[in-house]
């Protein structure tokens, strides 16, 4: 089966148990309710959880015990999306070749979608049907989650990025920012993931977490990279946005032939992780490829 099939299957599959948690809600609120259906199913790569599935496939864990992880994690991306289109935040109008939440439906109930997707996500690990032993490890789920999505991840991120805008930054300050804002969810797949697998060791554990906080940053990297070099149509979102509000990005550190270097080497690192292991880690190296070398 190629990349490109799996990578659709989750998609499918995700969206699938996605929509079902939407239609699952009452109809009090039909505004908030079409405003979170929006957000969280008018695109987007699914990589999170991706991961979780490609992960907890090698380390044999059962796909029903990933599901929740995986949706968990979408339900964040998307509330993270929405905030961080707000006028408060980066004020886009265009995500993934749509309208953004606010733009579609107004600020208010961007908002409130944003807020309630986070909730869900915890709603879905708490109350999603798992096995006795992935039963077992639901507070460790919340805990790896909420931690990789606040103060000292994706939040503390953002916040960090909001200070960092129009000032020079370190390589080492941009990569705090990036391992919070970006890579946080990232590893946080990986982790949920090596989570359910009551056999994997520790130093297993410890080059799979070192292969997500190299993708993780890789993936920014390249995102920075296709700010510069891509193109609105394809990328779904204004092309040059970074540097149009003046943000901190691996070429304006490194210069475009720099931060393509930088992307390089990080594509090697992640692989030598990868083969480090003693799994079949195929489908993890056809994502790094494909996190490397993605055009939006």
């Amino acid at each position: 089966m190629t990349f490109e099939t799996q990578q659709k299957r989750v998609h499918q599959h995700v969206d699938a148990l996605l929509q079902a948690q939407i239609s699952a809600l009452g109809d009090h609120a039909p505004k908030l309710k079409n405003a979170m259906q929006y957000a969280l199913l008018m695109g987007g790569k699914r990589m999170r959880p991706f991961l979780v599935y490609a992960v907890g496939e090698a380390l044999g864990v059962e796909q029903s015990d990933l599901d929740a992880p995986a949706l968990a994690l979408e339900c964040i991306h998307a509330y993270s999306l929405v905030h961080d289109d707000l006028p408060a935040m980066d004020d886009d109008d265009l995500r993934r070749g749509h309208p953004t939440c606010h733009i579609q439906f107004d600020e208010a109930n961007a908002i409130l979608a944003g807020d309630a997707l986070q909730t869900l996500a915890f709603e879905i690990i708490v109350n999603y049907p798992l096995s006795d032993f992935a039963n077992v490890q639901r507070i460790e789920l919340v805990r790896i989650l909420s931690q990789a999505s606040g103060y000292d991840g994706m939040c503390g991120g953002q916040g960090i990025d909001l200070e960092s805008t129009n000032k020079l930054i370190s390589q080492a300050q941009l990569e705090l920012l990036h391992s919070k804002k970006t890579g946080a969810l990232i590893t946080a797949a990986v982790k949920m993931a090596s989570l359910l697998c009551p056999s994997v060791s520790d130093e297993s554990k410890a080059l799979l977490q070192q292969y997500a906080s190299t993708i993780g940053l890789a993936f920014q990297v390249q995102d920075d990279i296709l700010d510069v070099v891509g193109d609105s149509q394809t990328l779904g979102k204004p092309q040059g946005s970074d540097q149009e509000q003046n943000k901190s990005t691996y070429p304006a550190l490194l210069g475009l032939e720099g931060a393509q270097g930088y992307l390089a080497q990080l594509h090697q690192e992640a692989l030598q992780a990868l083969d480090a292991l003693p799994y079949n880690t195929q489908v993890l190296k056809s994502f790094t490829d494909f996190v490397i070398h993605r055009n939006h």
